[in-house]
């Protein structure tokens, strides 16, 4: 499974959004992982594939303090989101203010997971990688 592409949204209500087709096709069920991004974005990942990555983070020392705080940084915002039959899914309050999301959102595809950025932050992003 490679997420790719970059697709620009309307919510559909307040929090709400539909996962483009391609992307939902690329899923395991009708289930998927949002956890607040860096870059201050939202990442989603394939619930079984992010179980799996999941268990990766835990083989790092809790001594080691930048690990814990990545772990902190995860795993306190991951929530498991169900896509309807519309393909509609309902963003937290918490992911929504994490990434500043407004009127409009993108999603993109990151290769193992996509990314929902606020479509302002992400014009933003790409202007910066350009220069």
């Amino acid at each position: 499974m490679v997420f790719f592409g970059e697709y620009q949204l309307s919510f559909t209500s307040p929090g709400r959004l539909v996962l483009p087709k391609k992307l939902r096709e690329l899923l395991k069920g009708n289930t998927f992982i949002l956890t607040k991004g860096f870059d201050f974005c939202l990442s989603g990942f394939d619930k079984e594939d992010w179980e799996k990555r999941a268990q990766n983070l835990f083989q790092n020392s809790l001594l080691d303090r930048d690990n814990l705080e990545k772990q902190r940084f995860l795993f306190s915002s991951i929530t498991y989101l169900e896509i309807d039959d519309q393909g509609r899914f309902s963003i937290p309050k918490n992911l929504m203010s994490h990434a500043g999301l407004g009127d409009k959102a993108v999603i993109v595809g990151v290769g193992d997971h996509f990314e929902i950025w606020d479509y302002l932050k992400w014009e933003r992003y790409i202007k910066q990688v350009k220069n």
